[in-house]
């Protein structure tokens, strides 16, 4: 059984289709959390040295990642897709080795749930955000959180899985991602 201490050195983060017309279909004040939420653990990454990777699903249609978290990206390339997995051979070369993969994105029941379930089949060893994902409806939600359970995805926080990478206080990254998450 794998450890489930996180460790920098095999962690990325993916951040899986957060895009400007699947965002206009959520709920407001939800959306609002989780695009803090989902910023909150870009942050964090950067902090830690942790890589971030970012897809997007047929943006002619969906349109780009939304423009607030584009803010916390800064410079980033996002990686397009057709496949409702983003565990596509364009991520998986991009992870490289790293076998630990924190999910943020959209929808829960859909992309996440499928890329979850992929990276687990790949050997990977898939973490999900729960309070960085969202679907147009809770129910969908929670379900989506379900079978990336079943998948073999852990369920984490943001938080949970920062401070996990982060392992003590007292440090120039313990600030800065205290302040992340704030």
């Amino acid at each position: 059984m794998p450890s489930i201490r996180l460790k920098p050195e095999q962690t990325v983060l993916l951040v899986v289709d957060i895009q400007e017309r699947l965002c206009a279909a959520m709920e407001r004040d939800a959306l609002d959390r989780m695009l803090a939420r989902t910023g909150a653990a870009v942050e964090g990454a950067r902090a830690l040295g942790v890589p971030v990777i970012v897809t997007e699903q047929y943006p002619q249609g969906l349109g780009r990642t939304h423009s607030l978290l584009k803010l916390k990206l800064g410079e980033f390339k996002p990686l397009e897709k057709l496949d409702f997995s983003a565990a596509t051979p364009d991520v998986l070369a991009v992870l490289g080795d790293r076998k630990q993969v924190l999910i943020a994105g959209m929808e829960t029941h859909i992309c996440v749930f499928q890329t979850a379930r992929d990276l687990a089949d790949s050997g990977r060893e898939p973490c999900l955000l729960a309070d960085a994902v969202m679907s147009r409806a809770e129910e969908d939600r929670r379900v989506g959180l379900e079978l990336c359970r079943d998948a073999g995805a852990r369920i984490l926080t943001v938080e949970s899985a920062l401070f996990d990478l982060l392992g003590r206080a007292g440090t120039p990254e313990f600030k800065k991602v205290s302040a992340a998450v704030r």
